[in-house]
């Protein structure tokens, strides 16, 4: 059975554009995602043509109907538009000049040259369901590589032999694994088997473009087939070498399970727990499902067999929480992302022992601070991470972990839990103690802070009260000038306390 494209989710400006360029003499096509798209029945505020007018050529025709342009990609053919449809949406256009690309051997950046025809250009494309296009303004589709019957069949080919398509562009292996996260497609074998010869030629690419694929692979309805293939050709210890790692070999008595299965399990069930836009974990959420993906990934270097049989993972959750801000860092994530990820790692073993033994209400305030802004995520995090076939087991960490979100949210209802501070903040220490800002003061708060998460809240009164009897003991109270230091900042959260993450 072969798709039809539904040229009705076209939006108006595609057939206003394609007038412009006709009218001056230039041919013009949408071509790529946005005509896969059309095939899936769905629209794409971002949109690629391609034709044989030049950049100078594409400006001439196009710049008094934009809105605004851009020219960051003019060296490769590629002029940018935005253009407010009738519904004031903003589309995101680019039109480049027919090209084909290639890398040099030992280079990240493409050496580019125009080709002549739209034929041409659909060649250079990455896969057969990518390579087709609709010439406008008369919208015939051009689909000279089979785009359509492989789309029907959710297949991935490339137009020629894979090993030219990824050899023009390594990145391209990436796309193959996130095109069947995204969409579900199998790879065709002969284009698993290039990835699997080829995987090493992904070192001449960004880390900055790896990072990207990756970011769509793990947000993808299907996630866990591009983790598969990803690990399966090879990719993956180049771009993520800490999840083949969890294929630890089982010893004879089996006495662990498959780590690597368990996480991409986690990721999957992670990724269920995600809620719709008005939820508190709008989904797909990248922090929850790397964090999912990734909360293991201390175990390999910490496995150690015990004399009485059983297998430990000491600490990896601190050591996975480190080893993920490396690679994250590496690939080079924004700051924001690494130090989320890296937390919910570091926080994923802290509910574990909380049914057996219980937690007093300082614990779960601990719990509640520590975890900050992350707190639903590491609620979806923690949950994920029930993996067991023993029912009994399952069932009796889920009725745990109900038990602490109400007690969470009784405490936060009586407490407002999540913005715990002390009673007192820098300003009113310094006033009680007349203290200047410095060290001191930062000592005065954190104390404060621990009567808090004990105590819950006390109230000004007696907070100044405990905080006079505590400087009654410091040695400072005896020197008041020694701890003034007036360049010093006076902390005003518990986030500007040291080690307080």
């Amino acid at each position: 059975m072969e798709l039809v494209p539904d040229t009705s989710h076209l939006d108006p400006v595609v057939l206003e554009l394609g007038q412009l360029f006709a009218d001056a003499g230039y041919e013009l096509s949408l071509v790529g995602g946005p005509v896969r798209d059309l095939f899936l029945g769905r629209s794409s505020p971002d949109l690629d043509f391609t034709t044989n007018a030049t950049p100078e050529q594409i400006l001439a025709v196009a710049r008094k109907w934009a809105d605004s342009h851009w020219e960051m990609g003019r060296a490769f053919g590629t002029i940018g538009f935005r253009k407010r449809n009738r519904n004031k949406d903003v589309l995101l256009i680019e039109v480049t000049t027919y090209r084909a690309e290639a890398y040099d051997s030992d280079s990240r950046k493409p050496a580019v040259a125009f080709g002549a025809s739209l034929e041409d250009d659909l060649a250079r494309r990455d896969f057969s369901v990518n390579a087709m296009a609709l010439r406008l303004p008369d919208l015939v589709l051009v689909d000279p590589y089979g785009g359509a019957v492989d789309l029907a069949a959710g297949l991935l080919r490339t137009p020629g032999t894979p090993q030219s398509s990824f050899s023009d562009d390594p990145l391209r292996m990436m796309r193959a694994a996130r095109f069947a996260a995204q969409l579900g497609f199998a790879v065709h074998p002969d284009v698993r088997a290039a990835m699997t010869d080829m995987a090493a030629r992904i070192g001449i690419i960004s880390a900055e473009r790896v990072r990207d694929e990756l970011v769509k692979l793990v947000c993808g309805a299907n996630p866990r087939a591009g983790i598969d293939l990803l690990v399966e050709t090879g990719l993956a210890e180049l771009v993520l070498p800490e999840i083949p790692a969890l294929k630890l070999e089982t010893d004879e008595h089996h006495r662990h399970k498959d780590v690597y299965q368990h996480s991409v399990q986690v990721l999957e069930q992670a990724a269920a727990l995600e809620t719709g836009p008005g939820g508190p974990v709008p989904g797909p959420d990248f922090v929850l499902r790397f964090a999912a993906l990734m909360h293991d990934v201390g175990k390999p270097r910490t496995r150690r067999f015990e004399p009485g049989g059983a297998v430990s993972f000491r600490h990896h959750d601190l050591l996975g929480a480190k080893l993920t801000a490396k690679r994250m860092k590496a690939l080079r994530f924004d700051n924001d992302s690494i130090k989320a990820v890296s937390r919910l790692v570091e926080l994923h073993m802290r509910f574990y022992g909380y049914g057996e033994a219980g937690w007093t209400d300082s614990a779960v305030r601990r719990y509640v601070t520590d975890a900050g802004p992350l707190l639903e995520r590491l609620h979806r995090l923690t949950r994920s991470d029930v993996t067991t076939r023993n029912q009994r087991k399952a069932e009796r960490l889920s009725f745990a972990y109900d038990d602490l979100e109400q007690r969470i949210a009784v405490l936060a209802e009586r407490e407002e839990l999540d913005a715990i501070r002390p009673d007192l903040d820098g300003g009113a220490i310094m006033a009680l103690l007349n203290l200047k800002p410095g060290p001191v003061v930062g000592r005065a708060y954190k104390f404060l802070l621990e009567m808090r998460m004990e105590n819950g809240p006390l109230g000004a009164d007696a907070a100044a009260s405990a905080l006079r009897a505590w400087w009654a003991g410091q040695p400072e109270a005896r020197v008041p000038d020694a701890a003034v230091q007036p360049d010093a900042m006076v902390p005003r959260s518990a986030a500007d306390q040291p080690g307080h993450n």
